[in-house]
């Protein structure tokens, strides 16, 4: 599947549901008016003209004010655990979407001042605003809807500039703002394949993947070539652990619409399947053939995440170096390469830069790592800086189901090693409900175990494993969940398989599996 275009937008897999509403037309008064509202801040948009339609978002300093304040809540979280976390993240929600929840807020400030409004014909696509300054795109087509604001593209495209923003920024605060955007592009047209795409894109970040697929499939009843609605269809399948179907999906979308955002997929749907050669081959002519600095960043940062899976450290650091070179800020590829030199035994450099990842976006996977390498590294102090990112993850988390998002998978997997094991066990079970990826089984695995209830955890773990997908911590927890089953001679295989595959996979994962290796030599 060789790369032939890749003039297209690369979208970000995340990494994160709201139930599934319908798409009726028209919205209702109540709808249409809460839509037209300004909830909150000091814009004084009532005044706006064209029903007092503010389509406005927060500036960057206003994101960090709000990251700040995240922070504290979660410090206060860590201090007074068990009779303030309720009301801390309540407190913490309130901080973070404060004027931000609608399309009100300050505005962006100098990031868009001086950029030309858009024009009704040349409305910026979701590609000119994941090339350039998202800030600015997205403040000039806030400055365009005011003053057409009927153009049901314009919205549409603002809908999914949010949710890329809500991504980077790792602030779910932006999702309301997404859905109200889409909404009012249906309601302008009902039934057009661009909202109908960015409704899936929403729904996939929210981690409502049945919602992702379903309005994917409609968008792409309405226009086949939809790169968008591609991209999110191969997205929901993956993360529903059907992959067989995933694959027949990548496909498709290779024949339709390649590009960047398809060949990545296509290239970690092989890699789930324990294709690593494929799927290195494909991102390998697909960074040959990128050209605009924000696809080389994407597909270097692949390339970075599949070495590094491998445990080809300096490898991944040259990838994460090439996408650093196209873009200095870009996050997937910061917090990659401090994996990579902690995995490579430069913890101090590991450190600075998962510091500098959640001093911007907070969310729960570089939190963790960056507790666990305070923890790993011992020096006064740490275990109590550890316990503050595990706090802020508890915070994140209650700010993300504030926003529509559903966190069961990120509270399984940071309860189960650094919180609540009941917690943990009620999560993953919940999210098992929901689908039946190799991620969801290897968490519920997991939660069973630090439970207590590994006969009931083996077949999970298993399960997770089964696909040929080659990963570390699946196998380490394979293991360790074989050892204390009682099967000793295939918790020895496991632990080996993940030490050999990439022993620096986790700091204190490693430590434990290579402990519990040594155990289990020693009993032979």
């Amino acid at each position: 599947m060789p790369p032939r275009t890749t003039d297209s937008t690369p979208e970000r897999r995340d990494d994160r549901p709201q139930p599934t509403e319908p798409e009726g037309g028209a919205l209702t008064e109540g709808e249409s008016r809460a839509a037209e509202t300004v909830e909150g801040g000091d814009s004084g948009a009532g005044s706006e003209p064209h029903g007092g339609i503010d389509p406005t978002d927060a500036d960057a300093a206003d994101v960090d004010r709000r990251v700040a304040a995240m922070r504290r809540a979660a410090d206060g979280g860590r201090r007074w655990r068990a009779a303030h976390l309720a009301g801390c993240a309540a407190l913490l929600a309130v901080a973070l979407t404060g004027g931000a929840v609608a399309f009100g807020g300050a505005g962006d400030g100098g990031a868009g001042a001086g950029a030309q409004a858009v024009s009704a014909a040349g409305a910026l696509s979701p590609g000119d605003l994941a090339r350039g300054d998202l800030a600015a795109g997205i403040a000039s087509l806030q400055r365009h809807l005011r003053a057409q604001p009927r153009d049901h593209g314009s919205w549409a495209t603002l809908g999914v500039a949010y949710v890329e923003q809500a991504r980077t920024n790792g602030d779910p605060s932006r999702y309301p703002q997404a859905e109200r955007a889409l909404r009012r592009s249906l309601s302008l047209k009902p039934g057009n394949d661009q909202a109908l795409a960015g409704r899936a894109a929403l729904a996939a970040a929210r981690h409502d993947f049945p919602g992702a697929l379903e309005y994917a499939d409609r968008a792409l009843k309405q226009n086949p070539y939809n790169e968008r609605a591609l991209c999110t269809r191969i997205d929901a399948l993956v993360e529903l652990g059907r992959y067989d179907d995933a694959a027949q999906a990548a496909d498709t979308a290779d024949d339709r619409r390649p590009g960047v955002p398809v060949f990545t997929r296509y290239a970690y749907v092989r890699e789930l399947r324990g294709d690593v050669r494929t799927a290195r081959e494909v991102l390998e002519r697909a960074l040959d053939s990128a050209h605009a600095p924000a696809d080389i960043a994407y597909v270097a940062t692949a390339l970075g995440q599949l070495a590094w899976n491998q445990g080809e450290y300096r490898t991944a650091l040259d990838h994460y170096a090439r996408a650093l070179a196209a873009d200095d800020g870009y996050l997937p590829a910061l917090e990659g390469r401090a994996r990579a030199q902690a995995a490579s035994g430069d913890r101090a450099a590991a450190v600075k830069g998962l510091e500098q990842v959640v001093a911007r976006s907070p969310l729960p996977g570089p939190l963790v790592a960056l507790g666990e390498l305070y923890e790993d590294r011992g020096a006064d102090g740490d275990r109590a800086k550890a316990g503050d990112q595990y706090a802020l993850v508890d915070a994140w988390t209650s700010l993300a189901r504030a926003g529509g998002v559903n966190a069961d998978l990120d509270t399984a997997m940071a309860a189960a090693d650094h919180g609540d094991s009941k917690a943990a066990l009620r999560a993953a079970r919940a999210e098992w409900e929901r689908r039946h990826s190799v991620h969801t089984a290897d968490a519920l695995a997991w939660a069973l175990h630090v439970n207590g209830r590994d006969p009931e955890a083996l077949p999970y773990a298993r399960r997770a494993t089964a696909t040929g997908y080659r990963n570390a911590a699946f196998l380490y927890h394979r293991g360790i969940i074989e050892r204390a089953a009682g099967d000793e001679r295939a918790a020895r295989d496991h632990l080996k398989a993940a030490l050999d595959l990439n022993p620096g996979f986790s700091p204190l994962g490693a430590r434990e599996a290579r402990t519990a290796l040594e155990d289990l030599e020693g009993n032979r």
